[in-house]
């Protein structure tokens, strides 16, 4: 589904088939659009970037909630988008315009001329050229895929380098085990540049050591003492998003170039605000339609998100409901034994948009294996309407973030 402005949506049209393939991790291509437009990165605020697997959109929303506690202005680039794609790229601390936005895309397209790019990549150039446009104090910087050939790894000396939890996803792309997975995230980290990491399964800390010892680079893992310096109550829920907020407030203690003050951390941790993770649904069509179940929304989508999710449902120690469509690519029956136990009843729904969904007849029998009153629906309408009908105390749709940006726009709640 598309919801952006017909001017933005033709802007990124531009970009289509300009490579043969969708994802190629290098560095070349965007290296020379971004000469081409006088290399942005050269001119950016100070850069917090973050890689991982699991947690990194998270802990990019509590960066920037405690950085603007400070009275700071913070530039951040996420991906993907939920609903319009100008969620991607906050100009200090505000979504960037139709205007500015359609200006930088249509400049990196000229850049591009006859070459060859990824619609990933030049998005990416046009993000940097924007925020090196916009004044700001920070610039936090989510990396798409992997870390050492991802598009947002032009960054040649970051304020700080950040790796949240490493696991295993994306391993087309990225290997299949967790040492070369992790090999790969830590290709974020620079000479000389201090390191800051969320605690890791032992072969991804030992991999991310060597690589901080072979560049000099100072390497410091989150402590008891960071996690206690975070509220019991942080904005999302969850022990995970104390993790995250955790690792936010050691990451800023490491930005040289700015003053942090000990207060904006907690309470930039019981600001932060992030849709789609552990999300209570508002007043809208969709939850007008459940009444008087809670509807919540997470776009976790592989078995460390599983888990995670779990474990705010033990909390939550409630009758729940699963509404869920995944990826084709995913590692559905490791996903779904996490909740064994935790839910009374499945409906699995096809994607609501163009992307590669799994059948829901075949997640249907996956989810059979771990979890009880497991149905197939042939749409989202069809499947959530049957879990309405349950008359349960809350329904969690899960299993994708591009399922969770229709349900924001379904239910008319537009991430800003």
């Amino acid at each position: 589904m598309n919801y952006e402005s017909p001017e933005v949506t033709e802007a990124l049209k531009a970009f289509e088939g300009l490579y043969p393939e969708k994802i190629e991790l290098s560095l070349g291509r965007i290296e020379a659009v971004l000469e081409a437009l006088g290399r942005p990165q050269d001119k950016l605020p100070p850069v917090i970037h973050v890689a991982g697997t699991n947690g990194k959109g998270s802990t990019c929303a509590y960066l920037r909630a405690m950085a603007e506690a400070a009275g700071l202005s913070v530039h951040v680039f996420t991906s993907p988008h939920l609903v319009r794609f100008n969620e991607r790229i906050r100009l200090a601390g505000k979504l960037i315009s139709d205007q500015v936005l359609i200006d930088v895309l249509t400049r990196t397209r000229h850049a591009v001329g006859e070459g060859l790019i990824t619609h990933f990549e030049a998005t990416t150039a046009a993000a940097l050229l924007a925020f090196s446009e916009a004044p700001a104090d920070l610039l936090v910087l989510e990396v798409g895929l992997g870390g050492r050939f991802d598009a947002t790894n032009v960054i040649s000396s970051p304020a700080v380098s950040v790796i949240t939890p490493v696991d295993l996803d994306h391993k087309q792309f990225l290997g299949s085990d967790l040492a070369t997975i992790a090999g790969e995230k830590a290709g974020i980290i620079k000479a000389g540049r201090p390191c800051v990491s969320a605690l890791q399964a032992p072969a991804v800390a030992e991999v991310i050591r060597d690589c901080a010892v072979v560049l000099d680079a100072p390497l410091t893992f989150v402590s008891s003492a960071d996690f206690e310096a975070i509220p019991k109550t942080v904005a999302l829920p969850g022990r995970h998003q104390r993790e995250n907020a955790a690792l936010a407030g050691l990451a800023l203690r490491h930005v040289e170039s700015c003053k942090i003050s000990p207060d904006a951390i907690p309470a930039g941790a019981q600001k932060a605000v992030w849709p789609a993770r552990m999300q209570r649904l508002g007043p809208g069509p969709l939850t007008r339609l459940a009444h008087p179940s809670n509807v919540w929304l997470d776009g976790g989508h592989n078995p460390h998100a599983g888990k995670a999710i779990a474990s705010v449902l033990r909390e939550m120690d409630s009758e729940t409901v699963l509404v869920t469509a995944m990826m084709a690519s995913k590692e559905h029956e490791a996903f779904f034994r996490e909740f064994k136990g935790l839910v009374h009843a499945v409906h699995t729904v096809p994607m609501t948009s163009r992307h590669a969904s799994a059948s829901p007849k075949d997640l249907a029998q996956i989810a059979q294996k771990h979890l009880p009153d497991v149905s197939a629906h042939e749409s989202f309408e069809v499947g959530f309407q049957a879990a309405s009908d349950r008359g349960s105390s809350q329904i969690l749709i899960c299993g994708s973030l591009y399922l969770a940006g229709d349900v924001l726009a379904m239910n008319q709640q537009w991430p800003d």
